[in-house]
């Protein structure tokens, strides 16, 4: 917390807006926006609306990008379920793409061939793409572009993770049509919950907003042409989001100072690999700091090995994300696989990488695992 979090949260009972409405939304709305092109003039028009959940700004990017019941949608593979769910929501089939070595994330080559075959298939386009930047690592977005404009296929960028983190010089959110935030409690910043739909323009942005409040129609009374949804982030949790902004910068600060320390201390461990930028083009905000290991350079040791010997310490760690393919809830689901993503599940974990996470805690945390070895 910065500590000036409970000031707008102590505003917004003194003005009574307590409701998914008030100035404290409107103010964060426009925070974002300005973070998102505060040095990029060609991010201007960008907007934002504040949400419930990243998982609602995910189901509102679909809606908007006309997903539709029996609709197929591409989305990638090694990512957290709230990735894929909303498409599920309305109706449609999610067709997992894998993911390319050096990024983690979607792998174009393979989406382009996904998207010829589904067409073959199906008669029909795909109606969105949903690229992830996993743990913050910026998916390879122009690629994915390029694809997308082939297709002529829109693009719902989920950077739920990747807050602060940019690709060629542009914050990501910012390179689909509709961008994704969350700011649910273990994101760069949160809101305690609550996530953000980034929009093109006012229009889309209204578009969002009405769908977000219940579809309720412009009149008198209620009278609704669409479903509608309750998605509209409160005022309490809009303050506590303003006071987050005002710290934003330093978090980010903090999560790659942590990952440069990760990645030196590793460096010369044979078997464990940091998983870092493959250039100057990705700049992540390293949300979460990650290792793949490997067994045989390091005499048989796995990830949940390590991961239990640091549990045993009461320190955290995760494995990585295991891709919705291999999930039995998506198992009717069609997948285009090339081992990536499988391969990174066996053999990959996260370890602690939070604003409390301390330079001493790391040099512990690095010890604890070399000395496995």
């Amino acid at each position: 917390m910065s500590g000036n979090e409970q000031k707008y949260i102590d505003e917004a009972f003194a003005d009574n807006w307590v409701v998914p409405l008030g100035p404290n939304v409107d103010a964060f709305e426009k925070d974002l926006q300005d973070f998102l092109s505060h040095d990029d003039p060609s991010r201007s028009h960008v907007r934002v609306a504040a949400v419930s959940a990243g998982t609602a700004a995910i189901h509102l990017g679909l809606i908007l990008a006309g997903v539709d019941r029996g609709d197929e949608v591409m989305c990638q593979s090694f990512t957290f379920s709230a990735s894929a769910n909303p498409i599920v929501y309305q109706g449609a089939t999610p067709v997992f793409v894998d993911s390319e070595p050096d990024t983690w994330n979607m792998d174009p080559h393979l989406l382009d061939h996904a998207i010829a075959d589904r067409v073959a298939k199906t008669g029909r386009r795909p109606r969105a793409i949903v690229p992830v930047h996993l743990y913050g690592m910026p998916a390879r977005m122009d690629d994915i572009l390029a694809v997308a404009a082939k297709w002529d296929i829109p693009v719902v960028e989920d950077a739920a993770e990747a807050l602060g983190s940019r690709y060629r010089g542009h914050e990501c959110g910012t390179l689909g049509r509709y961008g994704i935030l969350s700011f649910n409690g273990n994101k760069m910043i949160t809101t305690s919950g609550g996530g953000a739909l980034i929009c093109p323009d006012d229009e889309s942005r209204a578009r969002a907003v009405y769908f977000a409040t219940q579809a309720r129609e412009p009149r008198p009374y209620y009278h609704h042409l669409n479903i509608g949804y309750n998605y509209r982030m409160s005022n309490i949790s809009a303050g506590i989001g303003r006071g987050q902004m005002t710290v934003l910068h330093d978090h980010i600060a903090h999560h790659r100072m942590l990952a440069s320390l990760y990645a030196s201390l590793l460096a010369d461990v044979p078997g464990i690999y940091f998983h870092a930028a493959p250039s100057p083009d990705f700049e992540p905000n390293y949300w979460l700091s990650t290792i793949t290991i490997d067994p045989s350079l390091t005499g048989g040791l796995t990830p949940d090995a390590v991961r239990l010997h640091l549990e045993s310490l009461n320190i955290e760690s995760r494995l990585l994300w295991k891709p919705m393919h291999m999930q039995p809830v998506f198992a009717g689901a069609p997948a285009y696989t090339n081992g990536v993503s499988t391969h990174l599940f066996e053999c990959g974990l996260c370890l602690p990488s939070g604003p409390w996470v301390t330079p001493d805690d790391v040099r512990l945390i690095v010890n604890a695992i070399t000395s496995l070895l």
